[in-house]
């Protein structure tokens, strides 16, 4: 939320420099504020504890949202209650007349697959070319950052030998700590990660419009934007709780998957350790700045 202070107040230079959001007692008489409309497309097969991981994060800030769930008609998720999704979900043509500030793309476990083979990929692109003009800002996750780096610029996946799973350290790339997005990170931080696949962090240098902003020794690229701050794309789970790849080593192994054990995850690397949480700060930083700056700061009070 903005702050308010005397419009000659020499600091306010300074904050305006650094994109900190100041207004001064006449600006604040007059403002209107209106809720965010954030709309989430969730892929994920756990609908419930995606909403659960997402609407923590999304309701830690001062700021109202109205939020709509988007489910995809081309495929019928087959882990949740039929009536769930009919409550609380809509189609794209019930919302594709509307104008959204924020959309959330979630991940899909569904790697194995070439795009283009991905059940609901047509319908998929047709959405995210809507968001191009409907949306101001777009945050993809995981599979949703590789659909979307795929599809906007041509960027693609490659399958790796064996799952990146675990709790990994990045470093902020080239000290790019005057991107908003990383307000507050620390020059180091942990970030979870879960998939069978990854991309080229020089195809992602490479390209003009993408800006790498956090990267991983062990797990690759994990943090990238448009460099018009229209696309953010986290190849990781910062929403993801505590016991989320705990649940998802014990579902890969009951499915007869040979994967290990989670990387630098669980305490002295034993399945029967309580695992701890090292990313919940981060997660919380990453969630509310993108909603400050890319989202409440840039979108238009009435959309025309």
């Amino acid at each position: 939320m903005p702050i308010n202070i005397p419009k000659e107040l020499p600091a306010r230079q300074v904050l305006e420099k650094e994109n900190i959001f100041v207004m001064d007692d006449e600006r604040a008489h007059t403002q209107d504020i209106r809720p965010l409309n954030i709309v989430i497309l969730n892929l994920m097969p756990d609908k419930e504890k995606t909403e659960g991981h997402l609407l923590r994060l999304l309701g830690n800030t001062p700021l109202q949202l109205n939020i709509t769930f988007l489910k995809t008609v081309t495929y019928q998720p087959k882990n949740v209650n039929p009536s769930h999704m009919e409550d609380f979900y809509k189609t794209f043509a019930e919302i594709e007349e509307r104008k959204f500030d924020g959309m959330i793309i979630t991940g899909a476990p569904i790697e194995h697959l070439q795009f283009e083979d991905v059940q609901y990929w047509d319908e998929l692109t047709e959405i995210m070319d809507w968001a191009e003009e409907h949306v101001t800002s777009i945050m993809h996750i995981c599979w949703g950052a590789q659909a979307a780096l795929y599809h906007h610029y041509g960027v693609d996946k490659f399958p790796l030998e064996e799952k990146c799973s675990g709790i990994f350290s990045h470093r902020i790339f080239n000290g790019e700590h005057n991107i908003e997005l990383l307000r507050g990170f620390d020059d180091a931080f942990i970030a979870p990660h879960s998939r069978f696949t990854n991309i080229s962090q020089a195809e992602v240098d490479a390209h003009p419009d993408i800006q790498m902003l956090a990267v991983s020794p062990e797990a690759g690229p994990f943090l990238m934007m448009s460099k018009d701050g229209k696309h953010i794309m986290a190849t990781g789970h910062l929403e993801y709780d505590t016991v989320t790849l705990k649940e998802e080593y014990e579902r890969d192994l009951n499915k007869g998957l040979s994967v290990r054990i989670p990387a630098h995850y669980f305490p002295n690397n034993d399945p029967d350790e309580q695992p701890l949480n090292y990313w919940r700060s981060h997660a919380h930083l990453l969630f509310s700045n993108w909603l400050n700056y890319y989202v409440y700061q840039a979108t238009p009070y009435e959309w025309q």
